[in-house]
């Protein structure tokens, strides 16, 4: 718990100073921690949906099975892999404050046969903002060896192709709404080698 608290802290205090550079003052969002299932400002969660942000009520949820579920049926263990996940979530929040998110929302709306694909830019986003996060951990030295790895592991288990083929045996990107483990790897990267909003626009990409 101590080890979420840091990463919690240490990714807002990030965003606090990365953002006033693109004229936006961030603000923190909360943690709520979970089993089995919660009534959150976007409705009823179970353990089953996963970490999620809610932009209605700017708290991110976490089941506590989930990092335990992470390392034994993802085969991601390790403390960094479950920083990714929270620094993923807190790049969500991200996108609320720089007003990516609403305008994502607006495009699914005018535009439903291209929601998923919004919504796979949006995910690979949060991840790269996730890349930031470790690109600051890396410039105070706070990185051990292998933590890179284990994060970029972690992306690559919660890619959508590779959970199709562990609950259906085969792939279907039509239906993909977060994006593939290579996607996934590659936007956490470059998050990491840029340290900067800008290397973050998988709008463009």
């Amino acid at each position: 718990m101590q080890f979420v608290t840091f990463v919690l802290n240490d990714t807002q205090d990030t965003w606090t100073k990365i953002l006033p550079r693109e004229g936006v003052q961030y603000h923190h969002a909360k943690l709520v921690l979970f089993r089995n299932s919660i009534d959150s400002g976007c409705g009823m969660a179970q353990s089953a949906t996963g970490p999620f942000y809610c932009p209605e009520d700017e708290k991110v949820y976490i089941d506590l099975d989930f990092f335990e579920e992470l390392k034994r049926r993802f085969g991601a263990p390790g403390e960094f892999a479950e920083a990714y996940v929270l620094a993923h979530e807190i790049g969500h929040h991200v996108q609320k404050l720089l007003g990516i998110e609403s305008k994502a929302q607006a495009a699914q709306v005018r535009n439903p046969q291209s929601a998923k694909a919004i919504s796979v830019r949006l995910e690979l986003q949060a991840d790269c903002f996730a890349g930031v996060w470790a690109h600051s951990t890396d410039q105070r030295h706070l990185l051990e060896v292998g933590d890179l790895d284990r994060a970029l592991q972690a992306a690559a288990a919660v890619g959508d192709d590779r959970l199709q083929r562990m609950t259906t045996g085969h792939i279907n990107p039509e239906s993909f709404t977060h994006g593939s483990s290579a996607q996934r790897t590659e936007w956490f990267q470059r998050g990491f080698n840029g340290g900067t909003v800008e290397s973050c626009n998988t709008f463009q990409n």
